[in-house]
């Protein structure tokens, strides 16, 4: 099923950086699907369940189409982290976050409403945060726009204030596990520009 022609179905604009990496030519149609917040689904069942939510409505409006949606979650000590509704509870997440090794969970799903066919697999990024005191904290949030972003932080931008180390991929701490989703792409047939990490950051 060569050369498809692709919907993200997310208004991220870290989602449309990274997919931009991988593909030439693709739509945003952003999806109005209410997420799951579920925790005792676990992490990597519920970020699926809400990429594959997200991408089935836009599938059904659009089914020649393969779509491509996708949910992230930070995930500290058995619970989600989303994103902070406020200021306050940015900073919170933060205070929580620090010192602390934590988990960036991304789940993809690709869906091809005309065949039926569907695709959904998730990438898991282990995350250490350094030691952060309230000043470094405050800094960080004056100066980083943290409202739109699950655990109230961006890896790529000052993330080296906040982390100690990454091990998995940076791309799905941003919001897309670029290599993965290369690999997904590859047995759909469609044509990649490549296949390495298109970001060095996160961002969800």
């Amino acid at each position: 099923m060569p050369h498809l022609p692709i919907i993200l179905a997310s208004a991220s604009p870290r989602r449309v950086e990274l997919l931009r990496t991988l593909i030439a030519d693709f739509q945003v149609i952003p999806s109005d699907a209410s997420e799951v917040h579920d925790a005792a689904l676990g992490v990597r069942p519920l970020c699926e369940l809400n990429a594959r939510l997200k991408a089935a409505p836009v599938s059904q409006r659009h089914p020649g189409h393969l779509v491509l949606g996708a949910d992230t979650l930070v995930w500290l000590e058995g619970q989600p982290l989303g994103k902070p509704a406020h200021h306050a509870a940015a900073r919170a997440m933060l205070e929580s976050l620090s010192g602390k090794s934590h988990e960036v969970v991304t789940g993809v799903c690709l869906m091809h409403g005309a065949s039926g066919r569907c695709a959904v697999f998730s990438d898991v990024t282990r995350v250490v945060f350094r030691h952060l005191d309230s000043e470094l904290i405050s800094r960080y949030l004056e100066v980083v726009p943290t409202l739109d972003k699950a655990g109230g932080y961006a890896l790529q931008q000052h993330g080296d204030w906040l982390v100690q180390s990454v091990a998995g991929s940076e791309s799905n701490v941003i919001g897309l596990p670029v290599e993965a989703l290369g690999q997904a792409f590859g047995d759909w047939g469609v044509p990649l520009i490549s296949t390495r990490d298109g970001g060095t950051g996160s961002g969800h």
